[in-house]
C-alpha cells in the first residue's frame, strides 16, 4: 500500500521538527527520522495504529515522543492526517 501525506500532515511535521530544531536539532533530525520511518511501517501493516477517535480512523503512536499520527485507509491508500502532540487539544473535524 501506498503512504500519502496529505498538506496539513506533512505541514504539521514540518512545525514541529522546526519548533525541536530551536531547542535541540539533534533531537528534531530524531524526532523526523523516527515519525517517518514509524509511519513508514503503515504501507506493510496498515492497521499498526489503534482505533482513532474520529470515525474511520486510526492512530499511530509515535514511540519515545509524545506525538500521535492519525490516519485513514482510503483507496488502497494510507492517508497520513495530521501530526498532533499529546498535549494539544484534539481540533473538531481531523
Amino acid at each position: 500500500m501506498q503512504v500519502k501525506w496529505l498538506r496539513t500532515a506533512a505541514k504539521n511535521l514540518e512545525d514541529e521538527t522546526n519548533y525541536l530544531e530551536e531547542e535541540n536539532p539533534k533531537v528534531a533530525k530524531e524526532f523526523f527520522v523516527r515519525v517517518i520511518s514509524t509511519v513508514n511501517q503503515l504501507a506493510k501493516f496498515p492497521e499498526l495504529g489503534r482505533v482513532g477517535r474520529v470515525f474511520g480512523t486510526r492512530e499511530l503512536v509515535i514511540i519515545g515522543y509524545p506525538y500521535i499520527v492519525p490516519y485513514r485507509v482510503k483507496n488502497n491508500k494510507i492517508e497520513v492526517l495530521r501530526v498532533f502532540h499529546t498535549s494539544r487539544q484534539w481540533p473538531k473535524k481531523v
